[in-house]
């Protein structure tokens, strides 16, 4: 059983900007090993999530750990893996992870897979959960937890603790794609490029006009872009498959800037130049 922060010995498995932010809010609650695929992306890692924990109260830089050897996590309690958004990706790296730690619980930090299938498909049922933070994640306190049917009983009770210690603000939603936040929140930030589309205005103007109406901290054009557009059509896909309907279809106009390479803040253009 874990301590009263849930998890004592966790691992984030991913490289990335989510990655890095999670594992520096880890180390306020204990030593954290993050696993990447090369010795390139281990050396960025390291330095990005010792950055951010820089960043935060009661973190501890020294205590991220960065490996990339999958054997390494053989002692975890968890291991949350936290890359791209695609499915096939996820399960073939859960399952390699679920093969070298078997007694540890593992979870996801997908924004539109389905939580369960992920689980069944790795080997993990059981002992597996969804646990989607939100970027930037040293700074945004909800984390949506997602406990599929057939989890083990202590899970939810040690996730929530983990969150916690974490400081975050965990709230439990159902499995399916997309959860709370992005089911509710990709349709308002597709419309908003279909009315850019229609009525010719600027992407200023129309995240002007949501920021300063609707008290909203980032215009839906910039949120896009800082998603990544790429990651938006993403889910797109997934709310439209599960749902069918239009409102979560990814417009035509976002389809085109990735064809193009303009992925948003990442690749440098999307709606806007950075």
């Amino acid at each position: 059983m874990g301590g009263p922060s849930g998890y004592e010995r966790p691992a984030i498995a991913g490289s990335g900007t989510i990655a890095c932010g999670l594992a520096a809010c880890a180390t306020r609650v204990s030593e954290v090993q993050v696993l990447a695929r090369s010795d390139a992306s281990a050396w960025r890692a390291e330095e990005q999530a010792q950055g951010e924990a820089r960043k935060l109260d009661d973190a501890d830089p020294s205590r991220i750990k960065v490996t990339t050897a999958v054997a390494d996590l053989a002692d975890c309690d968890v291991v949350v893996e936290a890359i791209v958004e695609d499915h096939d990706s996820k399960v073939a790296l859960l399952s390699e992870i679920e093969a070298a730690c078997s007694q540890a619980h593992l979870a996801t930090t997908t924004s539109s897979l389905g939580v369960g299938a992920l689980g069944r498909e790795s080997g993990a049922s059981g002992r597996f959960f969804g646990l989607h933070v939100f970027n930037p994640v040293t700074r945004m306190e909800l984390i949506e937890l997602c406990l599929p049917d057939g989890v083990d009983d202590d899970v939810g009770e040690r996730a929530r603790a983990w969150c916690g210690g974490l400081g975050k603000t965990a709230v439990e939603v159902p499995d399916q794609p997309g959860f709370v936040v992005n089911r509710l929140l990709f349709p308002m930030l597709f419309e908003a490029v279909h009315l850019m589309e229609t009525s010719g205005m600027h992407a200023t103007d129309v995240d002007a006009c949501m920021k300063l109406g609707a008290g909203h901290p980032m215009g839906p054009l910039a949120l896009l872009d800082f998603v990544g557009l790429d990651v938006a059509v993403a889910i797109g896909e997934s709310l439209h498959a599960d749902s069918g309907e239009e409102a979560h279809q990814p417009p035509k106009l976002i389809r085109h800037l990735v064809d193009e390479g303009k992925l948003g803040r990442k690749s440098g253009e999307g709606f806007f130049e950075y």
